[in-house]
């Protein structure tokens, strides 16, 4: 925000305010700034993720954001950083994006992050046909107990 001679900054100022003229615009937009707020102290498991190829959030920013955690917090986490070396801003494409979501969601939940996302804008889809064996009496090994 505070490179005018990227293009898509100038057009952000009527919205976010203009922190190079405005020092209220700069200390808002600084109050929110993830990088700039990370402190001494506990923090939950972190899966930060960004793309390759994305000109709006380069992959450098999620790297100097977990590089500061990790060499900041006091005990939580661990923080991860996971770049996906064939998406842009938009996130990847393709059809196997919904298991890579469901990855990532168990990883989380393996660090110790709660629910991994779920409740929180990220659906949870079971596929017809799993409906459909449900229904017809077929039990995944999961419930049935086995492992």
């Amino acid at each position: 925000m505070l490179d005018d001679t990227l293009p898509l900054t100038p057009p952000e100022w009527p919205e976010w305010g203009n922190p190079i003229e405005s020092e209220k615009d700069f200390r808002t937009i600084l109050s929110y700034s993830p990088y700039d707020n990370v402190a001494a102290k506990d923090y939950p498991a972190i899966l930060a993720m960004g793309g390759l190829a994305d000109p709006r959030v380069t992959y450098w920013e999620p790297a100097k954001w977990i590089a500061r955690l990790r060499a900041t917090m006091t005990g939580g986490g661990p923080a991860m950083l996971r770049t996906n070396m064939g998406a842009g801003h938009g996130g990847a494409s393709g059809r196997f994006e919904p298991a890579r979501r469901s990855r990532d969601r168990l990883c989380v939940r393996a660090m110790g992050g709660g629910d991994g996302g779920e409740g929180r804008g990220v659906s949870r889809r079971v596929p017809d046909k799993a409906k459909r064996d449900t229904q017809s009496g077929i039990s995944s090994s999961r419930e049935s107990g086995d492992s």
